[in-house]
């Protein structure tokens, strides 16, 4: 099993909380980015792919090369939607998981979305990302986690 984070956008919190499971758990862990990625120091089991920049190159490399049973990380709900039926685990940075059930549905309301955008409309956008979203996320990895783990 290993855990990939399409880490372009992904929150510093949200790295860290996943730098913590990779050493914890001894979990391969893979930020995939188009531009040079922090890493922790020491963290045996954290590595990162940069990959050419433009419009979802991380997310097609991701979509490539994650796994049925690896558990993914991005708010990029087309990818959340190539990876579910390949059997993927996938959340987003504020704990949600994207799953066959609600990946069809939260797509449609992303491109809807998209749509309005386009033609001017303001649809704002998720708040600021505190304390309660770092817990949800931080719970929601490790249930996650532990069901991949027990799925193997």
């Amino acid at each position: 099993m290993k855990l990939w984070l399409d880490a372009d956008a992904t929150p510093r919190e949200v790295k860290e909380i996943c730098f913590r499971a990779a050493e914890r758990l001894s979990l391969e862990t893979i930020l995939v980015a188009n531009q040079r990625i922090q890493l922790p120091l020491g963290g045996a089991h954290v590595t990162a792919v940069r990959v050419d920049g433009g419009p979802d190159v991380a997310d097609r490399y991701i979509a490539e090369h994650a796994a049925s049973g690896d558990v993914a990380v991005t708010a990029d709900i087309p990818l959340a939607a190539l990876l579910v039926p390949k059997g993927v685990f996938v959340l987003d940075p504020r704990g949600d998981e994207y799953t066959s059930e609600s990946i069809g549905e939260r797509l449609s309301v992303r491109n809807f979305m998209d749509g309005l955008r386009s033609t001017g409309v303001e649809t704002g956008g998720h708040g600021v990302y505190g304390g309660r979203e770092k817990q949800l996320f931080a719970n929601a990895l490790d249930r996650t986690l532990t069901r991949a783990q027990r799925a193997r």
